[in-house]
């Protein structure tokens, strides 16, 4: 049963309206289905969006944010709990452990590298938690495509595709969470191949 979730999300306010509503109808279906949202604690951005709908429609927020963070004045202080944490890895560890799945909302840098630690972990059996891009107005379908080089490259095995849902609306998502299945475990590495006959290294 999923009970918390995990949304990584932007920090910047000068994002386009269409990506604000998606974040807005996320929150709001989170505590409608009295799914606690655990985020990065700043009340800026989509982070402060997605915060704000929980706690409007009557949910429950977890907040982790670094100390130097949280001294620039930007955390979400109306949070019903808000852990201050010393490092950034610190914060990703603990909003990991405090949630059944992840949401990952258009983001930048920092976003980007939450959703794919996340997912590495996932393919390295650290944990077996639901994830999901939210690809509100085909934001992730530049990544999406670099992933598909990855399996053409064979730098990944397709089995990886499971790994990771993309929904195209905050409805779709959390469908996805209440109906999820592990997918069964495969080997991470690609085995090495024989050389061939025809190589004069052999």
């Amino acid at each position: 049963m999923i009970r918390s979730v995990c949304v990584y999300s932007s920090s910047s306010d000068a994002v386009a309206p269409p990506l604000v509503a998606a974040a807005e109808a996320l929150g709001a279906a989170l505590a409608r289905r009295d799914v606690t949202l655990v985020f990065g604690g700043g009340r800026v951005g989509l982070m402060g969006v997605v915060a704000r709908a929980v706690h409007q429609h009557g949910g429950q927020v977890i907040g982790v944010i670094p100390d130097f963070m949280r001294s620039r004045e930007i955390a979400y202080e109306e949070a019903d709990e808000l852990i201050v944490t010393k490092t950034m890895r610190e914060r990703k560890a603990i909003m990991e452990e405090r949630s059944d799945a992840f949401v990952t909302l258009p983001g930048g840098f920092g976003t980007l590298e939450e959703i794919l630690e996340i997912i590495t972990l996932k393919q390295l059996e650290t944990h077996s938690k639901p994830v999901v891009l939210l690809n509100t107005r085909g934001f992730f379908d530049p990544l999406l495509a670099m992933f598909e080089q990855l399996y053409r490259e064979r730098f990944t095995k397709e089995h990886f595709r499971g790994h990771y849902h993309v929904a195209a609306e905050p409805e779709a998502a959390l469908h996805h969470l209440e109906n999820y299945q592990p997918p069964p475990r495969v080997q991470k590495w690609f085995a090495a191949e024989p050389p061939s006959s025809h190589d004069p290294q052999s």
